[in-house]
């Protein structure tokens, strides 16, 4: 069955969707937390000085952060808008720039924030998932350290380290699709 407005010859657009929980492979605590994708590829779709046609990796949706720390028994969230989405079979890079961070939360808003991706697939009953997410702010990636000044670096569109943190509950879903051609005109 053929959709709506879209050729047999026009594939569907890149897209990551889903809520999981994870847990950091070099850290343990009783911490929860999760990051929600809603993001799409919307090649380009986005103008930028000296690129009018906007880039192949243009994207929107909705990135969605929690963190619940058991320590200080609260729950930390932050909300982003995706600019950036690129994609290979069973993975995705994103990146979505923080517009909304709960009291007491990190100083993000205006940052852009890397996340990737990886969706080992349908999962089976009674097995731990096999989804794994990454992200730009944790886990000793894009830090800048020099004598006593350590801080985090920031991030440009579309990058993020490995997806290095292992999914406990939830999952994500990634549909790849190539970018497609540059325009011609």
């Amino acid at each position: 069955m053929r959709r709506s407005g879209r050729s047999p010859e026009t594939p569907l657009p890149a897209r990551v969707t889903g809520a999981a929980e994870f847990r950091l492979p070099y850290l343990k605590d009783a911490d929860i937390r999760s990051i929600t994708f809603d993001a799409h590829g919307a090649p380009y779709s986005r103008p930028v000085p000296g690129v009018p046609s906007g880039l192949p990796t243009d994207a929107y949706g909705t990135v969605r952060v929690s963190h619940y720390s058991a320590e200080r028994d609260t729950t930390y969230t932050a909300t982003g808008t995706v600019d950036c989405l690129v994609t290979a079979p069973g993975s995705a890079t994103l990146t979505a720039v923080i517009t909304e961070v709960s009291t007491g939360g990190p100083d993000w808003v205006g940052q852009r924030l890397g996340f990737s991706v990886q969706d080992g697939g349908e999962d089976k009953p009674g097995k731990v998932p096999r989804d794994r997410v990454g992200f730009s702010w944790d886990g000793g990636v894009n830090w800048t350290t020099t004598g006593a000044d350590a801080h985090m670096d920031s991030v440009n569109s579309c990058m993020a380290p490995a997806p290095f943190a292992i999914v406990t509950t939830g999952g994500y879903r990634v549909r790849h699709a190539d970018s497609p051609l540059w325009p011609t005109d």
